[in-house]
């Protein structure tokens, strides 16, 4: 008798605790604008935690979500608030810029990475007509050169890596420089790494006499729209997906005209330091 209680009792305590430990669930900030929460949801299955329907692309919602046995509840929110959202749940998974603003590194902190070999280029983009203007020439020289190459691989330790396959010495030689002496280019991006690799470029370029004029933004959709008012003459802060995405829902005309680097997007901590309370769910 005394055997077949303390059984029972081993087993309401095994129940107990499997309760507690579903009882709560996990909770990932995600971003909510196209591309960028699709990306997320495909980190996340790339690691086997949830399922996405077959056809689900590069714009997946968590309306595309097949499979989620872990129960995950997802937090979407705007891009740039992730890093603040932390606190409030288990896990985000942050664009590697806002990371780095936070000063977070997805190389030594990201609990989940993407894999070397993202598609999701950062790239350079004027509006459609001006792809083969002196000025873009000459920016995307400066930011295809072996300065900014040698800046990202030495600055972002693998958080940012240059894309360029033949960088340039920071000079266009089809371009005629004198003629552009005195010229003024409008160039909008994000903080980390954008800006800090466009005021590379301004060194480069103000050597022949154009100046740079680096305006700093700070969400995805703004840089976009200057862009297609004319305020400004090019911007870099997206990935390729992005802005054709977002050409194609706004019928805005932006254009790429290089690839500069990739930032790895990674998952971190929030409530949770590792991923314990995931992999406990799972198994």
């Amino acid at each position: 008798m005394k055997k077949l209680i303390a059984l029972l009792v081993s087993l309401v305590l095994t129940l107990t605790l499997a309760s507690v430990a579903f009882a709560d669930t996990v909770t990932i900030a995600i971003p909510n604008d196209p591309t960028n929460e699709g990306r997320a949801l495909l980190l996340l299955q790339s690691a086997g935690y949830i399922t996405l329907k077959e056809d689900a692309g590069i714009t997946a919602t968590v309306l595309d979500i097949a499979e989620n046995p872990l129960g995950i509840q997802f937090v979407e929110a705007e891009a740039a608030m992730l890093p603040n959202l932390r606190a409030d749940v288990d896990y985000a998974i942050i664009n590697n810029n806002y990371a780095l603003d936070a000063g977070l590194n997805p190389v030594e902190q990201g609990l989940l990475i993407e894999s070397a070999d993202s598609p999701y280029v950062n790239v350079v983009s004027v509006k459609e007509g001006n792809e083969e203007a002196p000025e873009t020439k000459a920016l995307v020289a400066a930011l295809t050169s072996q300065q900014v190459v040698d800046f990202i691989t030495n600055t972002y330790g693998g958080s940012a890596v240059a894309t360029v396959a033949e960088p340039t010495d920071g000079y266009d030689a089809t371009v005629d420089y004198d003629a552009l002496n005195g010229t003024t280019i409008i160039v909008a991006g994000t903080p980390v790494p954008h800006v800090e690799v466009l005021n590379i470029a301004k060194d480069i370029l103000a050597a022949k006499g154009i100046t740079l004029d680096v305006r700093t933004v700070t969400d995805y959709v703004t840089p976009n729209l200057m862009l297609e008012a004319g305020d400004i003459f090019a911007n870099y802060f997206a990935h390729q997906p992005y802005q054709d995405n977002f050409n194609a829902e706004n019928d805005t005309h932006a254009v790429t005209v290089a690839g500069i680097h990739v930032e790895p997007m990674a998952l971190y901590g929030g409530k949770q330091a590792d991923l314990a309370a995931l992999g406990t769910a799972a198994e």
